[in-house]
């Protein structure tokens, strides 16, 4: 075991402890994978686990609303939307009287320790309740409702929160639990409304959730391309009327049959006057005679089951804040557990909860720009190639339009390359236009077209037509092979002068098996592919209902990636998976009969299905088929087996809003990136760059989205198999297994740290890039 293993179990053992976990406020998709992993986790640990029902109310009323939580409990509720244990609001805690009856009924049950999950009116009701518990002891002492024994034992309340809210709207974290979800639920809307809009050649006006944050406004109207968005952070400047009526007009005169406007239901003028889905459709009423509808979607935004991203946050978060307890003392102050780009960290609760009340939003909202409504007129006589390589990837549409609607803006002349290097050889190269890339955010595939052929033998065809185009500069969007294909270009500029440009790559695979970046786009799709679409959500939550009312059934699902086991091992976590087996970490036939022996044990306690990942290239041996035959074998009279292999459907589909955003952000970041660079290397009329850093891949590591040049991650790269040599998401891999009830060891030397709120305002080129 691990030095860190070691002191994981002697430092921060469970036992003798009770920790409660309860939801308050609004409800939000996600809030019961993080109540599971709460759950498990301090199970795990060796913690007693109490549920709180109906949030703080339940904390006053006591009773049954306070109840022993068992891993059984926690079953099938990973897939489910709003919170199994409820919410309500409670004017009781508001009052000392109310909160005294509440800290009688924890002390009464030995709990010390609550887990909150909830907005930030909810954890700051927390805060305060542990602000007043030593007084509230002291006074269920005078009044002789606990003893002084008692009052010494459980002298300490310890506080720890999750935030639960669709809006996105607390400080300190990059994502609460249920945005990701609702931003599914709107963009289905807005997809759905697009066909019928489009028919009918209407406008629709969309009014999104939010209170006072734009979050969900701004994200979705990138990720259907709406023509306008109104957001509070950003009220628009005077006549603003008259300039979102000529944009309408421009896009239905190039061509467009619809016209998308996003309002978020707390947008405001520079006065501070409201402005309403319904004063925006008359607005386009009266002064451009469109048809107009409005749709106001409401709580539908907070309904449904929680996405593939939803589900991962919050049981990586629900076990942070297990870990979290464990390891406070009487003066730790209450903290609240982040996501920080792709990293767990731990804030000082009032910290985030005093910068959301100044009114610092989170995600630099509130100096975003909208840039595809700003067009340059600029001429910079660059010219920049965009191509996609590899295979498709959802989410590389996206990325094309945003990379040519910013290059544009930028000054630069954008042209596209169909099916890749090898279209590229051929001479498949034309100018594309703003109005080219309309509607391309909720196109699945690549409308490029794309191929795996490499440029190493046709690199004189292909500096050719550098030549022939006189082409300033290179992105390209795609997967390993585009890693590759840029590795080659470099090793070509000493032969050719032609690619001694700007180079850049953007990692697009659902594999995500790309060295240099923890996410890919594409990987976020294929995930919910997997989780939601076919055997988890929409198929698998079916199997459960039927297996449940049936017999115990165990499914063995097949997913693709190469050597890499990422889609099976992060949609293991997803969908509470019994079991994924990997490339990454090799296993024999003793493993495969105890993941057997485990699951019949687990079925003898009551649990009515099983599931089990296999990545497509985990083993050359134990195929799909065998493992299927020995489960099927083993279980039998105890549980029968299904199998389904997912094959090239999780690559198909629209992008999810996940991918359709980080493909814009990312594509905007690199074309910025490339006007830098090309106004650095030009020089005496022309453009010449062969430094290591003018041909970079731009990935997200850890917190940042960080350039890194291309010949730097030879080391890092697994040619043979395609895959990094390190990958970070191996460490969730133990996760997986303690959630369905392994005996594993955890490493916590990657579990976040207390750290402080530090806001940094961008500036106006970073404003640009952050949308």
């Amino acid at each position: 075991m691990a030095q860190t293993d070691k002191k994981f179990f002697e430092n921060l053992t469970g036992a003798g402890k009770a920790i409660a976990v309860l939801t308050s406020g609004g409800d939000a998709q996600g809030m019961n994978a993080a109540v599971r992993a709460v759950v498990r986790m301090g199970i795990y640990v060796g913690a007693k686990v109490y549920f709180v029902h109906e949030g703080y109310q339940g904390m006053v009323d006591g009773g049954d609303n306070i109840k022993e939580a068992t891993w059984e409990s926690v079953s099938s509720m990973l897939q489910m939307g709003g919170t199994v244990i409820g919410s309500a609001r409670c004017k009781d805690f508001r009052t000392r009287e109310g909160r005294l009856k509440a800290a009688h009924n924890l002390v009464q049950r030995g709990i010390t320790n609550l887990c909150v999950i909830g907005g930030d009116g909810s954890l700051t009701g927390a805060n305060l309740f542990r602000e007043e518990w030593s007084g509230l002891l002291a006074e269920l002492v005078q009044q002789g409702l606990i003893d002084e024994e008692a009052s010494q034992k459980y002298s300490a309340l310890h506080i720890v929160g999750m935030v639960g809210s669709i809006d996105n709207d607390f400080c300190g974290t990059d994502m609460t639990i249920g945005t990701d979800s609702a931003l599914h639920r709107i963009i289905e809307v807005v997809d759905a409304i697009m066909t019928t809009a489009q028919s009918h050649q209407r406008t629709f006006v969309l009014e999104v959730m939010g209170r006072h944050c734009g979050y969900l406004a701004l994200v979705s109207a990138l990720a259907c391309g709406a023509d306008w968005v109104l957001i509070p952070e950003m009220p628009p400047e005077d006549g603003w009327e008259e300039k979102m009526c000529q944009k309408l007009s421009a896009t239905r005169s190039r061509g467009s049959r619809l016209n998308i406007i996003i309002v978020a239901e707390g947008a405001i003028d520079r006065h501070g006057k409201a402005i309403t889905s319904s004063i925006v459709k008359d607005l386009v009423v009266q002064r451009l005679g469109f048809d107009t509808r409005v749709t106001i979607l409401g709580h539908v935004q907070r309904g449904g089951t929680p996405s593939a991203f939803d589900r991962i946050l919050a049981s990586r978060m629900g076990v942070e804040a297990v870990l979290a307890l464990l390891e406070t003392t009487a003066n730790t102050a209450a903290c609240v557990v982040s996501l920080c780009g792709n990293q767990s960290v731990r804030l000082p609760l009032m910290e985030c909860v005093q910068m959301v009340r100044l009114g610092q939003m989170p995600h630099r909202v509130y100096c975003s720009k909208v840039c595809w409504i700003m067009r340059s007129e600029f001429n910079s006589n660059f010219n920049v190639a965009v191509l996609n390589v590899g295979a498709p990837a959802a989410g590389m549409n996206a990325a094309v339009r945003s990379a040519v609607r910013v290059g544009i803006s930028e000054g630069h002349k954008m042209f596209a390359v169909s099916d890749g290097f090898e279209g590229f050889y051929k001479g498949q190269i034309k100018e594309i236009k703003w109005a080219d890339v309309g509607g391309w955010t909720g196109q699945g595939g690549s409308l490029l077209g794309t191929k795996r052929t490499l440029p190493a033998k046709h690199i004189d065809k292909i500096a050719e037509q550098m030549r022939k185009y006189n082409i300033n500069a290179l992105l390209m969007i795609g997967g390993f092979e585009a890693l590759e294909c840029l590795l080659q270009l470099c090793e070509a500029r000493s032969s050719y002068e032609e690619f001694c440009v700007p180079l850049c790559m953007l990692p697009a695979t659902i594999s995500n098996n790309v060295p240099g970046t923890d996410l890919s786009i594409g990987a976020d799709t294929a995930l919910n592919a997997i989780v939601e679409r076919v055997c988890v959500c929409q198929t698998c939550d079916r199997i459960k209902q039927s297996a449940s009312g049936t017999k115990r059934r165990v499914f063995i699902i097949e997913t693709m990636g190469g050597y890499c086991g990422y889609l099976a091992s992060v949609g293991g976590l997803a969908a509470g998976a019994d079991a994924a087996y990997i490339f990454e970490e090799p296993f024999d036939i003793r493993d495969l009969q105890s993941n057997v022996e485990h699951l019949t044990e687990k079925m003898k306690t009551g649990i009515q299905r099983g599931l089990v990942l296999r990545n497509e290239n985990s083993n050359e041996n134990y195929t799909t088929d065998f493992i299927y035959q020995l489960y099927s074998e083993e279980g039998r009279g105890v549980f029968d087996c299904r199998k389904n292999v997912l094959g090239h459907m999780q690559q198909g589909g629209a992008p999810s809003p996940f991918d359709r955003n980080f493909g814009t952000k990312i594509a905007a970041k690199a074309m910025q990136w490339i006007t830098k660079k090309l106004n650095e290397s030009y020089r005496k009329g022309r453009v010449f760059a062969n430094t290591e850093d003018s041909a970079c891949l731009l990935g997200m590591r850890r917190r940042a989205m960080v350039f890194q040049p291309v010949v730097q991650l030879k080391d890092e790269t697994d040619f043979v198999h395609r895959i990094p040599k390190e990958q970070w998401w191996l460490k969730l891999r133990p996760l997986m297994k303690i959630l369905a009830k392994y005996k594993t060891s955890y490493d916590i030397s990657d579990s976040g740290q207390l750290e402080h709120v530090v806001l940094r305002r961008p500036k106006e080129s970073e404003a640009m890039a952050a949308i």
